[in-house]
């Protein structure tokens, strides 16, 4: 339903004085921040990312540092945490090993990161977001989607006004920066708040998201990093409107599961709500035998059982776990944990099950167990969770097959598709 729009087609964003469309400077003010788009009143999604962050926290407590380069890191890793935009003229990137970082900018000042600090800033700003909404979702300590449907009556005015208003808040009260990005769905909106950086505010309609995206390389893409972008690039793909014109289930095929998410956010798809994050730090699964269990392929049935509870769990809230941990008990109640951090998030049963596999084979050493559990831990955004493998090109092939047994028990139920490990060996 269309918000009924104020009288204006725009505002400035430092008076929020109405602006009649094309002016080029607040009509009160004299400001040059004004922002017009369309469909600016009928949009409710929105990203905020806070710049520069952990820099501008240091610039806000030490005022003789505002004009200066500003690196934080060094420490144990000795890579670049953040660079405030001075730094970044000279070409300071995050994660650049820091003797990199001070060769190309040997004046900067250099200060070891904060991070009890940046928390505490952190929830303040948050806690101003859940003044405006409770669906706040968190990313990090310095960003977050917001949903502002349905609050225009609460606060007497449409979102994109709630939201430029709060960026002033936070500008005035804690003393940094923020950008804002504006649109129908969450990936937009995060592609939004990035273009205008600092101190932005984006606007991206639905009418125009196809135009919009057409032109973008494909890394815009969430989960399209350096090595997969080769891979696209060697089939042909170099920008996101050759993804909008090919079939979803060639990509599919091609790709597995980020086959899905290429052809859906390539044409501006994204049906993921904003929802507070879950303060579990894991999803896992356990089962404890009617009798103790010591043959590897006894435990194996119910690995693979688990590690499909998991993954459904972790699609159902829309969440990514990187770390996969195994759980066993003895038959005299020992306890055994093993992990393994993967190299990037899953969803899927099969990278949970094949890791705790690899985990499982190392224990079955004839000891006998009355528990088995599997799990993940370290949850990630799944926007970057399952990207194609490029060692185990039958990879793909599994992740299409496990998508398609979903699509199945969504429509007739768990128990209506198996996998051949589930099935109790016959001895």
């Amino acid at each position: 339903m269309t918000r009924a729009a104020p009288d204006h087609s725009g505002f400035c964003r430092d008076c929020l004085t109405g602006q009649a469309d094309g002016a080029r400077r607040c009509r009160s003010c004299g400001s040059p921040r004004l922002v017009y788009h369309s469909e600016l009143y009928d949009l409710s999604i929105a990203h905020i990312d806070c710049d520069a962050f952990y820099a501008s926290v240091e610039k806000r407590d030490n005022p003789e540092l505002i004009d200066k380069p500003v690196i934080i890191g060094g420490g144990k890793r000795g890579v670049v945490s953040t660079a405030c935009y001075v730094a970044r003229i000279h070409g300071v990137r995050s994660a650049m090993p820091m003797f990199k970082a001070l060769e190309a900018c040997p004046q900067a000042v250099v200060i070891k990161p904060d991070m009890e600090k940046y928390s505490r800033v952190g929830r303040e700003i948050r806690a101003m977001m859940e003044e405006l909404t409770p669906l706040v979702q968190p990313i990090s300590i310095d960003e977050a989607f917001l949903d502002l449907r349905g609050t225009e009556l609460l606060h007497h005015d449409p979102p994109a006004r709630v939201l430029a208003r709060l960026a002033r808040r936070i500008e005035q009260e804690i003393g940094i920066t923020v950008s804002v990005g504006l649109s129908y769905c969450k990936f937009l909106a995060k592609v939004a708040s990035d273009l205008q950086k600092p101190r932005g505010f984006s606007v991206i309609g639905e009418a125009e998201a196809l135009t919009f995206l057409a032109d973008k390389p494909v890394t815009m893409i969430w989960g399209v990093g350096k090595a997969f972008a080769t891979t696209l690039q060697a089939d042909g793909i170099r920008t996101i409107g050759q993804l909008q014109v090919k079939d979803e289930s060639d990509l599919m095929r091609r790709y597995g599961s980020m086959g899905q998410r290429l052809a859906r956010l390539s044409r501006g798809v994204d049906e993921r709500t904003v929802h507070p994050n879950d303060p579990a730090k894991s999803v896992s699964a356990e089962t404890t035998f009617f009798d103790d269990i010591h043959r590897l392929d006894d435990l194996v049935v119910h690995l693979r059982a688990l590690s499909e509870k998991v993954a459904w769990r972790l699609k159902r809230h829309e969440i990514a776990g990187q770390t996969v941990v195994l759980k066993l008990k003895t038959a005299d109640f020992k306890l055994r944990t093993r992990n393994r951090r993967l190299d990037d998030p899953t969803q899927l049963a099969d990278r949970i099950f094949r890791t705790g596999m690899s985990l499982l084979e190392k224990e079955a050493d004839g000891t006998r167990f009355r528990l088995i559990g599997i799990g993940v831990s370290d949850l990630q955004d799944p926007a970057i969770a399952d990207p194609p493998d490029l060692v185990d090109v039958q990879a793909a092939r599994r992740a299409a097959a496990e998508a398609a047994m979903d699509k199945l028990r969504d429509k007739f139920g768990k128990g209506t598709v198996q996998t051949g490990y589930t099935f109790p060996s016959k001895r």
